[in-house]
């Protein structure tokens, strides 16, 4: 009998530990726990400088007042920033009225800022066949500016051992008051399509 009533205490305990760490069994891992916190306590976006395809400069704060949908790629990436550029291609189309009416903004930043000059990332945009100023891509003009983009994103970036990098792949909404307010998975670009457009209302 003593021998049940310690398992079920030992039981109880892991019970009530697992659920605190997992936020009440909602999240199983550091990205589950990352974007839920998001939804229920948005980020503010800092005011980093970019150097954008164009070789024009572009301040985060100067996009407030509209919906940004944000990837993180470096140009090189055969496997993720392949397939989220192609899902950024997706939505350009899918949201072209918000975009087109600057309610609406792509922009994908790079992470590898050192080899990716305005000329590769102006090369990474024609690959997936995009024009206008709808979808830029940008990448940060210093070392501070890169750091604090992906301690506010919650991006984890390791150089691996090919000269490129296992970095964690999503969707980043940000509001127009430059908060970061959800986190999307890559591989349904008809859902970010979705959310954007309720968020956006009539």
């Amino acid at each position: 009998m003593r021998t049940l009533l310690a398992s079920l205490v030992v039981l109880l305990s892991g019970g009530v530990a697992l659920s605190t760490a997992t936020d009440q069994f909602r999240a199983f891992t550091t990205e589950g726990a990352r974007r839920i916190a998001v939804r229920e306590h948005p980020v503010a976006i800092p005011p980093v400088t970019l150097e954008t395809e164009t070789g024009a400069r572009l301040d985060l704060t100067a996009v407030r007042g509209r919906w940004l949908l944000i990837d993180f790629i470096y140009t090189r990436c055969p496997t993720y920033c392949t397939t989220l550029g192609s899902e950024f291609a997706q939505l350009q189309s899918r949201l072209v009225v918000p975009l087109t009416h600057h309610k609406l903004q792509l922009l994908s930043i790079s992470f590898d800022p050192e080899h990716d000059t305005p000329p590769r990332l102006a090369a990474y945009l024609q690959r997936f066949h995009t024009s206008g100023s709808e979808w830029i891509a940008a990448r940060p003009v210093n070392q501070d500016g890169l750091d604090t983009l992906e301690e506010r994103f919650g991006i984890t970036v390791i150089p691996d051992s090919f000269g490129g990098y296992t970095h964690n792949a999503a969707i980043h909404l940000v509001d127009p008051h430059g908060r970061l307010v959800e986190i999307f998975d890559m591989g349904n670009p008809g859902l970010v399509s979705q959310a954007v457009l309720q968020r956006l209302g009539p």
